[in-house]
């Protein structure tokens, strides 16, 4: 089967740090589904395991962690799956990425896909519409009041991936107030459109701007780039034991300021579940189907951006290339090989 790996870790700008193989088609055996990938869409993972993370035997290493498809065959454990179902979702980080005409991927960490989306549009969405889901559920409990604190959540990265699906579940799951970060013409207007209340810029001081809101302390921040940049920052904005979340990877991260306030910090990684087979792993599933029926009520919306083209390595390096300059905005996808 065709597919995209790499055997060395490369700056993205080398024709060999990205190339096209030919592989072993693979086989679903136990709770495994076979899916013949449709589309594709690249994370902000995709380039850091690259750049990371190489087989020291030279294995061919396949990346990719968002997918929709066709399920074309089904292990013997597998329930609520059949042949010729289309699904969507962003797989697990210790298996081999999606990148490639057929992927196998446990049944529970798989939703049905949005009817009313096409292949490009539904894979933008799974692995930040997880992360999102379970930054502001699960590990903020937004639904959970922080007592004197303003009803709002400050968003840090809104035009990104995961930021432009968050601002929209906060809007229509919640009834925060929601603050969304963006430093550019066309950034602020990207999460303006997608719901956010009041739009202020992660390049200037954040306290300032959250003061000159009005709208007192926000109880929640949810940081999804740079949180090492703004911890001070965080620090003096948040409300009394307030809650902070991150979902980046800052080389160190000093949440000391953070200690008077009695703020708590949730890290977030949605591959979690997965890597230690936890006991609700399928809740993933369940958080997929949800969100393809919010889709198709029309209460949230697919946060595709651009579409590279076809599933190859030319392609890929650019969309690769796009991530690392930090400039994109919503989800770049790839689309059928």
């Amino acid at each position: 089967m065709r597919a995209i790996g790499y055997t060395t870790s490369l700056p993205i700008d080398d024709p060999q740090s990205l190339v096209d193989l030919d592989l072993p088609k693979p086989e679903a055996t136990g709770r495994d589904l076979l899916v013949e990938v449709k589309a594709v869409s690249v994370n902000p993972v995709d380039t850091k395991i690259r750049q990371r993370r190489a087989d020291p035997d030279g294995t061919p290493q396949v990346l990719g962690w968002d997918a929709a498809g066709t399920v074309v065959a089904v292990g013997d454990t597998v329930t609520g799956f059949a042949v010729g179902d289309a699904v969507f979702y962003a797989g697990a980080i210790d298996r081999p990425g999606t990148n490639a005409e057929y992927h196998v991927v446990d049944d529970r960490i798989v939703g049905h896909k949005p009817q009313s989306l096409d292949w490009a549009q539904a894979a933008a969405m799974p692995l930040t519409s997880i992360t999102a889901w379970e930054t502001l559920l699960d590990r903020l409990d937004v639904r959970k009041p922080v007592p004197g604190a303003a009803n709002a959540i400050l968003i840090i990265g809104g035009a990104g991936g995961v930021g432009s699906i968050a601002i929209q579940l906060a809007r229509q799951l919640t009834d925060l107030t929601v603050i969304a970060t963006a430093s550019r013409d066309e950034t602020r207007g990207w999460v303006e459109d997608l719901g956010a209340h009041h739009v202020i810029d992660h390049r200037k001081p954040l306290a300032d701007q959250i003061e000159a809101l009005g709208l007192g302390a926000p109880g929640f921040v949810f940081s999804t780039t740079h949180t090492d940049e703004h911890v001070a920052e965080i620090a003096t904005l948040i409300a009394p034991q307030g809650r902070l979340a991150l979902i980046d990877d800052p080389a160190t991260l000093d949440i000391s300021p953070l200690k008077q306030k009695s703020i708590s910090v949730h890290w977030e990684l949605m591959y979690t579940r997965s890597l230690f087979q936890t006991a609700d792993m399928a809740e993933q599933g369940r958080i997929l189907d949800e969100v393809a029926r919010l889709v198709d009520a029309g209460t949230i919306r697919t946060t595709l951006a651009e579409n590279f083209g076809r599933i190859d390595a030319a392609n890929l390096r650019k969309a690769h290339a796009r991530i690392e300059s930090h400039t994109a905005k919503g989800k770049i996808v790839l689309e059928g090989f």
